[in-house]
């Protein structure tokens, strides 16, 4: 190793190297002017959440939905607000007068689908009465209503005739709910309704008509998503602290405080890059890829900090800050490239995901782990080629080496002493045994996992977040639950009313009652065994489906239109369940297709499904299938780029292992930590895979030198763990500590994200420092 600039042959070196440190004004240059150029584009940067990013638009079930969507309002992206009279009944009329208001206000915002919306104060909503005089009707509200006592006891004689209790109304009459369904844009301006701030005015109407008397309840897609995105501004909080615990670990590791600057400066610029390409490109961020900032910095600190570290110990040794710079470039520069495009493929997998939303996170990621590229693996040994590190943290740095190198054993460092141990026959052994056991065991936990929800409410949020709370006392007072299933029913033009369909609907409804999770359903078969009895002086003896065409006929002219379309070709069945667990989800999709393959036909098809719950499942489904493929395709792209580097099968068996070991236990903790997989947790497997093979591979690649070199495995490994190892510990704590800081976050999802990338972080440590060399005692030991 050359040690004096002026003996060193500038020419020296592969091609990448002499354009770089040749020419390092014009990189730095170059780099800056990009800095300044994207900074300013990233002020350009939104967040967004639109409806259909979140579902999968290929899927079956929501190709019928889409489909069918403009025939079946309030089906898809609806709000359900309860205004609750926490004195009294709805048969008040302060109460009235406040839900009047309430009524209009929401009628009038942004987005709202207008001719399809419910409440009370509805035209749409109607009573419909047996009188001696044959059948009576109106909306709920009569014109005359004038608040006094008699025009409240004519509403409460309406209600208790409309069919609407435990619907709109609750059972125990203390409240009653306003049904919003959305559009996907405003009308009036032809833009995407901005959940934000459609969230915001919602919150502004609670608070200026809640009081001690009235309460209100907010559910329902737009809710959560804006509900998610006021919680994520809080996430520059747990960037900030990311920032100072991996500034202030990197810090007391090297006291060297221009180095580690550099490092986090790095990686902060890569954080700005992402942020000035995503609008370039037409991309926003939304509440999944809010969270893969984090994830550019983290690793980009992982791979500075190695950097960093090679060149403080060249430094140490006597080489000129430059040539420590270029030395180091040498070394380190394909294994973080390797790692690094492990990383990008490792996020560009998700993008078999068919939900908008993941395959947008997929895009985000990779440009980000990209970009990388540049600013730790070129621009930081450039900077540090020019500022070098502290001198007595460099001297420090590699007086521990010498020491630990020294032929005595004992002075060894007593921590690195012991993991070198795992090259050894005995303790080799042990870990393998102790791998295969715990793998066992974690694929049999793993098994369990559930794909979807696990709990009631928004899993997104905390149980105790205003929005569960809501959606825990639709539950609790309404039948019609917030969780809604439904089937559409093609038939014939016209032919929706025939007695032969409505037999099939009524049986379909009978099997979804059978659930235990259902309920209540809804049906234009429902409806008509009802009118059936009332047409016949309202005894139940006559409760059944007629018959007679001309009495379905008068029937459906009455019947709601959410229940059938203008053509009379398309019928609407509503499954209220009681959550949207993954386990009640496929019991009801498993229900509808058993029967839509024993009733199908071709004057009548079942199809699966629209309602928040329907779309849900298949999400479900779609999460199920990719869980594997991500798996398949992620691994495969690791071993590939780690075959290409190392041009070993054993190689790369002792990198994979481990991280396969770690995807196991990490599906297992979810089990035990009821964390579904699902559009949240998805991610996560991929991310931990692309991420923790950077550990592997910077270990591997010193080692395999060392054994090219003719050193035995013990004193191979051991000259890694001296040289990557002390950072591969480093960082891998440091991560671990930062992403587990992210469970005192309100949104849940980032709680959980957080728990299970820490987990892996360190596994994938520990994998890569423990049983990386017990492998490679089986593997690697002759290889010299």
């Amino acid at each position: 190793m050359i040690r004096h600039l002026e003996d060193f042959d500038t020419r020296s070196g592969r091609l990448t190297e002499r354009l770089l440190f040749n020419n390092r004004i014009a990189v730095i240059l170059i780099c800056m002017a990009i800095t300044v150029f994207l900074g300013m584009q990233s002020v350009n940067l939104g967040m967004s959440a639109a409806f259909e990013k979140m579902i999968p638009t290929n899927h079956p079930f929501i190709v019928n939905f889409l489909e069918n969507r403009k025939q079946m309002a309030g089906t898809g992206n609806t709000l359900r607000i309860a205004v609750e009279n926490a004195e009294g009944t709805i048969f008040d009329a302060e109460y009235m007068d406040t839900l009047r208001k309430i009524h209009d206000e929401i009628f009038l915002l942004p987005g709202v689908d207008r001719p399809f919306m419910k409440s009370l104060w509805a035209p749409a909503v109607r009573w419909t009465g047996v009188t001696e005089e044959g059948l009576d009707g109106g909306p709920v509200i009569p014109d005359g209503y004038d608040g006094s006592a008699e025009s409240l006891d004519q509403v409460r004689n309406n209600v208790e005739r409309s069919g609407e209790i435990g619907q709109l109304v609750a059972a125990n009459f203390k409240s009653s709910i306003l049904l919003v369904p959305l559009q996907e844009t405003d009308t009036s301006t032809g833009e995407r309704i901005d959940y934000h701030a459609f969230s915001q005015q919602l919150e502004e109407l609670r608070s200026k008509y809640e009081s001690d008397k009235v309460r209100i309840h907010i559910t329902g897609f737009a809710k959560v998503v804006g509900d998610l995105i006021e919680g994520l501004q809080q996430v520059l909080l747990f960037f900030a602290l990311t920032i100072a615990i991996a500034m202030l670990v990197l810090y007391l590791y090297t006291r060297c405080l221009r180095s580690t600057l550099l490092v986090v400066l790095s990686s902060l610029t890569a954080v700005v890059w992402l942020l000035g390409l995503l609008p370039l490109l037409g991309y926003d961020l939304d509440p999944y890829s809010i969270l893969v900032p984090f994830l550019v910095f983290a690793i980009g600190m992982s791979h500075g900090a190695q950097k960093m570290n090679g060149i403080m110990q060249d430094i140490g040794r006597g080489v000129h800050k430059l040539l420590a710079a270029r030395y180091t470039f040498r070394r380190l520069f394909l294994a973080g490239l390797t790692a690094l495009l492990s990383d990008a493929i490792g996020f560009a997998v998700l993008m078999v995901i068919d939900i908008p939303v993941i395959q947008d996170l997929a895009v985000t990621a990779s440009i980000g782990v990209a970009v990388l590229i540049f600013t730790n693996l070129i621009l930081l040994p450039v900077l540090l080629s020019y500022t070098g590190v502290n001198a007595k943290a460099a001297e420090r740095s590699i007086r521990a080496e010498i020491a630990d190198l020294n032929d005595t054993e004992h002075s060894k460092h007593p921590f690195w002493a012991w993991l070198d141990l795992f090259t050894q026959k005995r303790y080799a052994t042990l870990v393998v045994i102790f791998s295969i056991a715990l793998g066992g065991v974690g694929l049999v936990v793993s098994s369990k996992v559930k794909i979807g929800d696990t709990g009631q409410g928004a899993p997104e949020l905390r149980a105790d977040s205003r929005y569960n709370l809501d959606n825990r006392f639709m539950v609790d007072n309404y039948a019609a639950s917030s969780d809604v299933y439904v089937v559409m029913v093609r038939t014939g033009q016209y032919e929706c009313a025939h007695y032969d369909t409505l037999m099939a609907v009524d049986a379909l409804e009978r099997q979804l009652a059978q659930l235990p999770a259902v309920e209540s359903t809804s049906s234009l078969a429902g409806l008509a065994k009802i009118a059936q009895a009332g047409m016949n002086e309202g005894s139940l003896k006559w409760y059944g489906i007629p018959r007679s065409q001309g009495m379905l006929n008068a029937i459906i002219t009455r019947a709601p239109r959410e229940l059938f379309n203008q053509n009379c070709d398309l019928l609407t069945v509503y499954a209220y369940l009681k959550d949207h667990k993954a386990d009640t989800l496929h019991r009801v999709v498993e229900t509808v297709e058993r029967f839509a393959t024993q009733y199908n036909s071709d004057n009548i098809r079942f199809l699966s499904a629209a309602g928040n719950a329907g779309i849900e499942a298949a999400t479900n489904i779609v999460v199920e299938k990719a869980n594997v493929q991500m798996l398949v395709l992620v691994y495969s792209a690791v071993i590939l780029l780690a075959f290409i580097t190392f041009r070993s099968w054993r190689a790369v068996v002792c990198a994979v292992l481990p991280l396969m070991l770690t995807s196991i236990l990490c599906q297992a903790l979810m089990v035990w930590l009821n964390i579904g997989v699902k559009v949240a947790t998805l991610p996560v497997i991929a991310l931990g895979v692309g991420i923790g093979v950077d550990y592997a591979l910077y270990i591997l690649t010193v080692t395999m030198a060392r054994l090219k070199e003719g050193k035995s495995l013990s004193e191979a490994y051991y000259q890694a763990l001296l040289f990557t190892g002390k950072v591969v510990v480093l960082t891998g704590i440091t991560l671990g500590v930062a992403v587990f800081t992210w469970v005192l976050s309100p949104i849940k999802f980032q709680a959980d994200m957080g728990i299970l990338l820490a987990f892996m972080f360190i596994w994938n440590m520990l994998g890569a420092l423990i049983l990386l060399p017990s492998l490679g005692y089986f593997l690697l030991r002759k290889k010299a």
